[in-house]
């Protein structure tokens, strides 16, 4: 069994698959970095020093806090501001994979449309004196 573990562990596709989940991790950290720490002040400076993680409606009477950690103490919320946060994150990296897909997409593309070499003289000989030991 330890065997076919090893096996399974060591092919390509998981090998792969770990690299990517990986670098992913690694990627969602920079995004964080980029909503929270760049885009989310540059949002809250031009509406006036606002702070969207801390935006919520307040579901229960008893909630009377002013930021979002002591109101979820306090009773249930909806915390709207850190959905508005997560979904500029997805959407930077939703963006951000349609460029990386685009552009192989791109490469690809360049690869199939590029002309095949041309054959030397003596290439073009070897194919026919093939083609013809083929035939007989």
């Amino acid at each position: 069994m330890l065997k076919e573990f090893k096996e399974f562990a060591m092919k390509g596709n998981v090998v792969d698959l770990a690299v990517g989940v990986i670098i992913g991790a690694a990627f969602g950290a920079i995004v964080n970095s980029l909503v929270g720490d760049v885009i989310m002040p540059m949002i809250g400076a031009i509406t006036g020093g606002l702070d969207f993680s801390n935006y919520y409606t307040p579901l229960a009477k008893s909630v009377t806090a002013t930021n979002l950690a002591d109101a979820k103490k306090q009773g249930a919320v909806l915390a709207w501001g850190s959905f508005l946060t997560l979904t500029l994150n997805f959407l930077i990296v939703a963006f951000v994979l349609f460029l990386v897909i685009r552009a192989m997409n791109q490469f690809k593309r360049r690869e199939e449309a590029a002309p095949a070499p041309k054959l030397s003289r003596q290439e073009e000989l070897l194919t026919e004196i093939r083609d013809l030991l083929k035939k007989s």
